[in-house]
C-alpha cells in the first residue's frame, strides 16, 4: 500500500509542469515508490540504472538515451530516470530533449548522491527544473493526535491526497529504529537486521564502488564515530587525535556523508544578541535508526536508558529539517550556544517568526526547562516572541508565560 507523501503534490501539480523534476535523497527514502504513485505506470517510461549492464551501455554511449526516448509511442509521455548520478552525461541527454520540446515528455529524475553530478557534470539543468528532496517518514505523514499550533504544524497541501497517513508508532520504536518507509513496515527483529544492512550497503554502493574515497578502513572509522557524535557540535581535532586520521580528511569525509543526503551540517543561530555564541556547527544523521546501527549500537529499546535524551533531541531536529526543506526559501533550522553555557537545541527560523525549541525527556516538564528558551526569547525579542519544549508529557501545558510544553507527537 502506498502512504501518503508530502511531496507528492508538489511533483504532480501544476507548478512543475513542463519541468524536468529531480528527487534527490538518501537511498531507501522512498524516491522510486514515490513517482511510480505520482505518474500513470501506463504512460511511462522506467529506466533504473541501478543494473549494471543498463549503467555500462549508457555510460558508452549517453546519445542512446535520446534515441531511445525519440523512438517511445505517443502514448508515453513520462520519462523517469532513477540513480541519474550513476551516469551524469545523461543530463545532457535530458536537457537537450526537454529543450527541443517542453510538452512531449514529463522528465523525473532520482538521486541518492549529489557528488558525481557536481564533479562530472556541469550541467545541473537550471532554469530548467525544480529540485526536491524527499526525507524518512516524517511526522506529518503519519497518523496520530492533532498537532499543537504553530507555523511548521501542518504541511501544505495536506487537503489533497486520498492516500492514507503512516500508521503511528510508540516513541521507543521510532527513536531506535528510525523513519525508513521499508524499515517502518517490519517487525523490530527484522529492522535491526536491515539497518545493519543498510550501513554495509552504503559502503559498498556509495562509498566504494562510486570510488568516493581512497580509504575505506578509515571511512569505516569514520562513519561509526560521526554517528556516535551526531547531534553534537564537531570538533575536528579532537576526532582526529580519536580516530588517526587527519582533520582535512575527516571534513572530506563529513562532505560525503552531506553529498549522498545521510547527514547535515547545522549552523549556530546568526542573529546577533548581546551575548557572544559559540559559532561551530553541528553534525546530525539523517534517520535514528541508521544513527544507531552505523554507531554499532544494539537495536532494542534497551539503549534508550542512555541513549534516549540524545535520540529524542536528534529526531525533533531531523524533523524540523524535514520540515523547513519541504516549505522552501526562509525556513531554516539552527541551534543557538553561548559561551556562557545557556543554550537551546533548535531555532526553527521562517520569514515570520524564529521560534526557539527545546527538548526534554522528561515526561513532567516544569518552569525550571525553560530557563534557557527565556532567555533566547530575551535576547531577540523582535525576532522571537514564543518557544516550545517537546517531551514526554502527555498533553500541552503552559510552562512559562512564553513557553508551550508540547508531547513529541504534537509538536
Amino acid at each position: 500500500m502506498f502512504h501518503r507523501r508530502t511531496l507528492s503534490s508538489a511533483l504532480s501539480g501544476p507548478v512543475s509542469r513542463n519541468k524536468i523534476r529531480l528527487v534527490f535523497g538518501a537511498r531507501q527514502v522512498g524516491k522510486t515508490e514515490l513517482l511510480r504513485h505520482v505518474v500513470d505506470p501506463k504512460q511511462t517510461l522506467l529506466l533504473d540504472l541501478g543494473p549494471a549492464r543498463d549503467r555500462r551501455r549508457y555510460e558508452a554511449d549517453p546519445d542512446a538515451f535520446r534515441r531511445m526516448v525519440l523512438a517511445l509511442p505517443e502514448r508515453i509521455q513520462n520519462v523517469v530516470v532513477d540513480e541519474i548520478q550513476k551516469v551524469p552525461s545523461l543530463l545532457d541527454e535530458v536537457q537537450g530533449l526537454h529543450g527541443a520540446d517542453r510538452t512531449r515528455w514529463q522528465f523525473f529524475l532520482t538521486g541518492s548522491s549529489a557528488r558525481r553530478l557536481r564533479s562530472e557534470s556541469a550541467n545541473l539543468l537550471p532554469g530548467r527544473s525544480h529540485v526536491y528532496r524527499l526525507y524518512p517518514v516524517s511526522r506529518w505523514e503519519k497518523e496520530g493526535p492533532d498537532r499543537v499550533d504553530w507555523p511548521a504544524a501542518s504541511p501544505p497541501g495536506r487537503h489533497a491526497s486520498a492516500d492514507p497517513l503512516f500508521p503511528a508508532q510508540e516513541l521507543g520504536r521510532t527513536l531506535v529504529t528510525g523513519s525508513l518507509p521499508g524499515v517502518r513496515a517490519e517487525p523490530t527483529d527484522t529492522a535491526a537486521a536491515t539497518l545493519e544492512a543498510y550501513v554495509e550497503n552504503y559502503l559498498e554502493e556509495e562509498i566504494r564502488r562510486e570510488a568516493v574515497v581512497r580509504d575505506l578502513g578509515a571511512f569505516s572509522t569514520f562513519l561509526r564515530l560521526a554517528a556516535l557524535e551526531s547531534g553534537q557540535q564537531t570538533n575536528l581535532a579532537a576526532l582526529s587525535q580519536e580516530s588517526g586520521i587527519a582533520a582535512s580528511t575527516l571534513k572530506g569525509f563529513y562532505g560525503v556523508l552531506v553529498d549522498t543526503f545521510v547527514g547535515y551540517w547545522i549552523r549556530a543561530y546568526g542573529r546577533q544578541g548581546r551575548k557572544r555564541l559559540l559559532v561551530t556547527p553541528r553534525f546530525l544523521l539523517f534517520d535514528t535508526g541508521v544513527r544507531n546501527a552505523a554507531a554499532g549500537l544494539p537495536i532494542e529499546e534497551s539503549i534508550l536508558g542512555s541513549e534516549g535524551p540524545r535520540l529524542l533531541e536528534q529526531w525533533v531536529g531531523l524533523e524540523l529539517i524535514c520540515r523547513a526543506g519541504i516549505l522552501g526559501r526562509g525556513h531554516d533550522v539552527s541551534f543557538w550556544r553561548t559561551a556562557s553555557g545557556a543554550e537551546v537545541d533548535w531555532v526553527w527560523e521562517s520569514p515570520a517568526e524564529d521560534i526557539p525549541v527545546e527538548v526534554k525527556w522528561t515526561a513532567r516538564p516544569a518552569p525550571k526547562d525553560a530557563r534557557h528558551l527565556e532567555t533566547f526569547l530575551d535576547e531577540h525579542p523582535r525576532r522571537a516572541r514564543r518557544g516550545f519544549l517537546v517531551c514526554r508529557c502527555a498533553r500541552p501545558e503552559r510552562v512559562s508565560e512564553r513557553v508551550l510544553a508540547v508531547p513529541w507527537d504534537r509538536f
